[in-house]
């Protein structure tokens, strides 16, 4: 996956846009429009503050199904999309929870998305949904029977979630990559708003090998500089609202903060790397 090539960045920072509850979800409003409307106000303070891309995410649709949501909340999801599209020039992203793939690359190649987050690719995870499967077999001929380029950022042992096998992060992280055939692998920690930990990043870069790993969440501004070492983006949330509450909407002032910790980062990565290629090369 050319990273670059997506988000103009080596090292993208990827802002989430939790939408409202959608139709059929227990929280379900009433009003379409109040959920465009926050994803909108949103979404625009998600791309003025700074962020390479933005991840659009039923996320207040809990309890979610485990596997295929009802055909409303996919026809909500593209219309939103559609709608963002119009607002932000950045790109964008498609989650649909808990683990509804095929959905989500349907909607993400319908709207000209450029790319899925995907919860669980490959292997069997016990959530609070039940047992959920991997079906990366299903997701891939899918995406070629729709003659889709639209890229799959798959997390590795997924946050809310443990595997019934041996939870080896290396053996994962190959399996997602060469057997789920995902263009990125995500790491997060345990539960929403935790960050991974920062040996369990290493190991997964090592394993990923030029497959870019993404940081799935706990990033903000104090340790971004020391998570970002391991990684090559950041998908972040929870620290880009008020008062760091993921109930909260999106603050502008501390999306710009944590864009300026990010970028600060990355660019001490870059010399970092260049003062070793000397060195090894003197």
């Amino acid at each position: 996956m050319d990273l670059i090539q997506i988000f103009k960045t080596p090292n993208p920072i990827i802002g989430v846009v939790h939408l409202l509850p959608l139709p059929t979800s227990p929280r379900w409003g009433g009003s379409l429009k109040a959920v465009i409307d926050r994803a909108e106000q949103e979404a625009v303070a998600l791309a003025s503050g700074g962020v390479d891309g933005i991840i659009v995410e039923n996320f207040f649709d809990a309890p979610f199904t485990k596997d295929q949501v009802d055909p409303s909340v996919i026809s909500s999801m593209s219309l939103i999309v559609q709608r963002l599209m119009q607002m932000v020039t950045i790109p964008i992203g498609i989650n649909v929870l808990r683990n509804d793939a095929q959905s989500a690359m349907a909607i993400a190649t319908c709207t000209q998305a450029q790319f899925i987050r995907v919860n669980v690719l490959t292997g069997v995870m016990a959530t609070d949904q039940g047992l959920i499967e991997g079906r990366a077999h299903e997701l891939l001929r899918y995406r070629r029977e729709l003659g889709s380029d639209v890229k799959i950022l798959a997390d590795v042992l997924v946050k809310h979630a443990r595997p019934l096998s041996s939870p080896n992060l290396t053996v994962a992280v190959q399996d997602t990559i060469e057997r789920g055939l995902a263009d990125a692998i995500i790491l997060s920690g345990w539960a929403t708003g935790s960050p991974p930990d920062l040996e369990d990043l290493e190991l997964a870069k090592t394993a990923a090998n030029d497959t870019p790993v993404f940081i799935g969440s706990g990033a903000d501004w104090e340790n971004i500089s020391t998570l970002m070492q391991a990684a090559d983006g950041v998908i972040a949330c929870s620290s880009l609202k008020r008062r760091g509450r993921r109930d909260q909407p999106v603050d502008p002032i501390r999306v710009s903060r944590f864009v300026e910790a990010a970028r600060r980062s990355a660019a001490a990565k870059v010399e970092l790397q260049s003062v070793s290629s000397v060195k090894l090369h003197s």
